[in-house]
């Protein structure tokens, strides 16, 4: 949800469970080639549910990656655990880490995606980090996990920005503001895509949408090169 406190939808478990088993010569085979499928589970462990869908937020492309400690490291990050993350990381600037506190109890200002961006082993992680009073995105960053670590791949922190992922595509948008425009009502946004391209995200499609235009006005799309 754009700006909103909601944490993500429901995992999908960790175990799948086993369909379309063809009949085996007797039920000591089946058994023993059920128990391992359990077992592989549970060595490679399950990825989550994968959120994905229209975009938020302008951005920084190119951060390189920074490996975070394994101990902050989770198959699937709650709102404490993404504040976790963030405060450990050196590339998150001082004044983004000064909203990391509680909305109220234990309320976090961060919205979480989960999804395939990078193409890695388990599903990325697009972390918001939101003010408390008017849900304003003040940071929006993209964590790749790999070897029991987050890296941070992508990252900006340019107020007001929000990132979604759609349909594998990293995309974010920023408001933009005329001189006079109070901060409740922007004169546009700026949407840009980015897709992951040599081990770092590129941009490759920007759109620009003036809110006063009449409706059914399209955007004027630009393609990056």
């Amino acid at each position: 949800m754009r700006g909103g406190l909601t944490e993500p939808g429901p995992t999908r478990p960790d175990l799948a469970p086993v369909r379309g088993i063809f009949q085996a010569a007797s039920t000591a085979v089946v058994v023993l080639a059920a128990l391992a499928l359990f077992v592989s589970a549970c060595a490679t462990g399950g990825t989550g549910t994968r959120d994905e869908g229209p975009a938020h937020a302008a951005a920084e492309a190119g951060a390189s990656p920074s490996a975070l400690p394994s101990a902050v490291a989770s198959p699937r990050l709650d709102r404490k655990g993404a504040v976790a993350l963030l405060r450990s990381d050196p590339k998150v600037s001082e004044a983004v880490k000064r909203d990391l506190e509680p909305c109220g109890t234990d309320q976090y200002p961060v919205d979480l995606f989960y999804g395939d961006l990078t193409g890695g082993s388990a599903d990325d992680v697009v972390v918001n980090v939101v003010t408390c009073a008017d849900l304003v995105g003040v940071g929006s960053y993209v964590y790749r996990e790999e070897d029991g670590s987050y890296q941070n791949v992508f990252q900006t922190e340019e107020p007001p920005v929000y990132a979604e992922i759609d349909r594998g595509d990293l995309v974010v948008t920023k408001q933009v503001y005329e001189k006079g425009d109070p901060v409740a009502d922007p004169s546009g946004e700026n949407v840009i895509t980015y897709r992951w391209v040599s081990g770092r995200f590129a941009a490759v499609y920007r759109t620009h949408s003036d809110y006063s235009d009449v409706v059914g006005t399209d955007p004027t799309p630009t393609t990056d090169s």
